[in-house]
């Protein structure tokens, strides 16, 4: 299901200190405007504070708008009755950074709670828990209590009670900030599975570009309430447009997991990221020959994206200042995405 948000505002009250009625407004979200495909998954990524959160509250119905209209499908939802919005909210699964799970019930019970308060036969939640289970790997932890299983473990119990009334639309805020790197990687892993096999929407809510490179099509940047940025995750890794996509490609530094080889521990000057056509040419000995410089390479390998992948170099230039700055704009010509790690970056 497709999912619109057309000038979306959010203001609150915060208090400016701890004197009475010294309030201020903060606008959380500023006139948003946004297309969320059918069948993909979207992340939307920003710095702690840039508005991320307050808006998946707005479009998850958590919140209604101070302005502007939330649709899925042809259907306007923000403005739904308190009965409509209840058997519309059941439609929807969300899983949270601290999984919110009950510590009282089992996995099972868990998974089986947002049933029972449906008022689902309870032969067709049995039934129901028991396929939940199966879909995340867990079939044996059915009556598992929480305090027994991993971070991992009760993630996937989470990812299953948010499915187990089959919503066509997943909101996933900050899901894998509390799991170490290689849980964090078979959650996006099960996460992308699943949605092709129940066609779902997701959107996901992150401050982790990796979490974007290994799970979404496409992407939105957030920042101060507005989005800034917005296309593919090829597009915005290729080509980001603005400071702030460009900081968090800056600090997102590839590993062994995504096909990288690291043979030194020296971070390197530049990052370069080849696609298209320039993948298969001699790119960096043309600069060498041309400009009278050298290199030398400390990584290099694939950055797999959903959407494509992505061949990273991490590399050092030595030669003349001007020289060097030549070769950039060369490189950059021939559609390589030069980062700096010693200024701005380009």
């Amino acid at each position: 299901m497709q999912i619109t948000l057309e000038h979306l505002k959010k203001t609150y009250e915060s208090k400016k200190s701890d004197e009475k009625n010294d309030t201020q407004l903060i606008t959380a979200v500023n006139d948003i405007s946004l297309a969320i495909p059918e069948n993909k998954i979207f992340g939307i990524i920003g710095k702690s504070g840039a508005g991320k959160s307050s808006l998946v509250r707005l479009v998850s119905l958590l919140e209604a708008p101070d302005a502007g209209a939330v649709y899925y499908g042809e259907r306007r939802v923000d403005n739904l009755s308190k009965a409509e919005l209840i058997l519309q909210r059941r439609k929807i699964g969300m899983i949270f950074q601290n999984f919110n799970l009950f510590s009282s019930r089992t996995a099972g019970k868990n998974i089986a709670y947002p049933l029972e308060i449906c008022g689902t036969p309870k032969a067709i939640i049995a039934e129901r828990v028991k396929k939940m289970l199966a879909l995340v790997g867990l079939s044996d932890r059915e009556n598992a209590p929480i305090s027994t299983l991993s971070g991992g473990q009760k993630q996937r119990v989470a990812i299953a009670r948010a499915l187990a009334t089959e919503p066509n639309i997943l909101f996933c805020d900050e899901a894998t900030s509390a799991l170490d790197p290689q849980t964090t990687r078979s959650i996006l892993s099960l996460l992308r599975q699943i949605q092709k096999q129940m066609n779902l929407t997701v959107v996901m809510i992150t401050h982790q570009m990796e979490v974007v490179r290994d799970a979404c099509e496409l992407v939105a940047v957030i920042e101060n309430g507005k989005i800034v940025e917005q296309g593919t995750v090829k597009e915005i890794f290729t080509s980001p447009k603005t400071d702030t996509t460009k900081e968090f490609l800056k600090n997102l530094m590839p590993d062994r997991t995504q096909n990288i080889v690291r043979w030194t521990k020296d971070r390197g000057s530049y990052q370069l990221r080849f696609c298209g056509n320039s993948t298969g040419q001699p790119l960096l000995s043309a600069v060498a020959k041309q400009f009278d410089i050298s290199f030398n390479i400390f990584a290099a390998g694939i950055e797999n994206l959903v959407d494509g992948d992505v061949g990273t170099m991490i590399v050092d230039f030595s030669g003349d200042n001007e020289k060097i700055e030549q070769a950039i704009r060369y490189l950059e010509e021939n559609n390589v995405r030069v980062q700096s790690f010693t200024t701005e970056g380009k």
